[in-house]
C-alpha cells in the first residue's frame, strides 16, 4: 500500500544534490562526461556489479576511444573486449548503437531523449541518464536503486516488479527532478544513495541526507520496504565440454547466433537436461575423437540457469575446423565458463609437448 507524503519538500532534492557533491564515489565514468563515455558505462552497468565494470571500463575505452572507433570495429573484436562482463547481448547493442550514431548522426551523440531512445539497446533509463548527466536535461531515471529510495521515502510497499508500481515510481522521479537545480546531480545522487546508503538490507539511515523526510524510517519499516521481488525460476542443465586436441592445438567452435552466449567461442560442448554417459559423447562431437576421458566437473550459475559442466579430454586427427594453440585464444570472445574449461587443459595432459 502506498502512503505517499501529502506534500513534497524541495529541501529533500537539495539535500540529495549537496550530498552527492561531497560523497560521490570516484568512478572512472564520472571523470569523462561525454555522451559516448556515459553510454558505454550505462550499458556496462546493466546487471553487472560496479567493481567488475571498474575493472573493464578503462580497457574498453582505450580500445575504442570514440564512437567512430567502436562503430568501425568487427563484432568479434567488440565481444572479445567485453569479456568478463557477461550478458553479451549488451555488447552487440552498444556496437549497433555506435554504428547508428555514425550512420544517422555523423558520429555525434544525440542530445535529446527522443534521439537517444532511437539508439539500439537504449531504453528510457539509459536515455535519461545520458541526457541528464551529460546534457543537463530535466528528465527522470529509475533503476533498482532509485526505486528503493523512492519507495522508502514514500513508505510504498507495493510489489516493486508490478507494472503499476514501476509506472508510479517514474512519476515520482519526474516530480523530484522537476524540483532539481542540477538534474544530473539529483539522478546520480539517487542512484548513489541507493547503492551506498539506502541499501536493500540494513540501510545506514544515520548517514542518509534525506532521513528526516523518510516515511519508511519513521514507521520503522526501512528493512521491509520495498518487499522482495520473487526469485527467478532457475533451470538446471548439463554442459559436456570436451577439450579436443591434435598435437599442440585445441579444437574450438563458435556458438549459434541466438541463445545463451550467442556467437561466442567454446570447446565442443553438448548441452542436455541430464548428464550423458561417457560412451554417448563421441558420436555427438563435430570431429572424430579417441582416448576420451573425464577431467573435472564444476557448477556455473547465470540468472536463470544452474549449469553443471562436465569436462573431458580427447584426441583427434581431424584437420577441418578451427584449431588454436591454447596460449593463442585471447582474441576469441569466450564466456567466463569456457575460460574455466580451458584452464583445466594443462591438468588434463591432453596436449603433448
Amino acid at each position: 500500500m502506498t502512503t505517499s507524503l501529502a506534500t513534497d519538500d524541495p529541501s529533500r532534492v537539495r539535500a540529495i544534490e549537496r550530498w552527492f557533491g561531497r560523497s560521490a564515489r570516484d568512478l572512472p565514468w564520472r571523470r569523462r562526461r561525454t555522451g559516448y563515455a556515459v553510454l558505454v558505462a550505462e550499458i556496462m552497468l546493466q546487471q553487472t556489479q560496479v567493481a567488475r565494470v571498474v575493472e573493464r571500463y578503462g580497457a574498453f575505452l582505450r580500445r575504442f576511444p570514440t564512437v567512430r572507433a567502436l562503430a568501425a570495429a568487427d563484432e568479434q573484436e567488440v565481444l572479445a573486449a567485453w569479456q568478463g562482463l557477461g550478458y553479451y547481448r549488451r555488447a552487440r547493442s552498444l556496437h549497433a548503437a555506435a554504428r547508428f550514431v555514425v550512420s544517422e548522426h555523423g558520429g555525434r551523440m544525440p542530445r535529446t531523449i527522443e534521439g537517444l531512445r532511437r539508439l539500439p539497446g537504449v531504453g528510457r533509463y539509459t536515455a535519461g541518464a545520458i541526457a541528464s548527466i551529460v546534457y543537463g536535461a530535466r528528465t527522470p531515471i529509475v533503476d533498482g536503486n532509485v526505486q528503493r529510495v523512492i519507495a522508502r521515502l514514500d513508505a510504498n510497499d507495493d510489489p516493486p516488479a508490478d507494472a503499476a508500481t514501476i509506472a508510479g515510481t517514474w512519476r515520482r522521479a519526474e516530480e523530484l527532478v522537476a524540483e532539481a537545480t542540477a538534474p544530473g546531480a539529483l539522478n546520480e545522487g539517487l542512484m548513489e544513495l541507493g547503492a551506498t546508503v539506502c541499501t536493500p538490507m540494513n540501510p545506514q539511515c544515520d548517514a542518509c541526507p534525506v532521513a528526516r523526510w523518510c516515511a519508511a524510517r519513521r514507521a520503522g519499516r526501512q528493512n521491509s520496504i520495498p518487499p522482495p521481488k520473487p526469485s527467478p525460476t532457475v533451470k538446471r542443465v548439463h554442459h559436456h565440454a570436451v577439450l579436443v586436441t591434435r598435437g599442440e592445438r585445441l579444437y574450438l567452435e563458435q556458438r549459434p547466433a541466438r541463445g545463451l552466449w550467442s556467437s561466442l567461442w567454446q570447446t565442443p560442448t553438448i548441452e542436455t537436461p541430464r548428464r550423458l554417459r561417457l560412451a554417448d559423447l563421441p558420436v555427438r562431437l563435430p570431429v572424430p575423437v579417441t582416448d576420451i576421458a573425464d577431467v573435472a566437473d564444476f557448477e556455473y550459475r547465470t540468472t536463470h540457469r544452474r549449469i553443471r559442466f562436465h569436462v573431458f579430454c580427447a584426441r583427434s586427427r581431424a584437420r577441418r575446423g578451427t584449431w588454436r594453440r591454447p596460449d593463442d585464444v585471447e582474441d576469441l570472445p569466450m564466456s567466463n565458463a569456457q575460460r574455466r574449461v580451458l584452464a583445466l587443459l594443462p591438468r588434463s595432459g591432453a596436449v603433448s609437448g
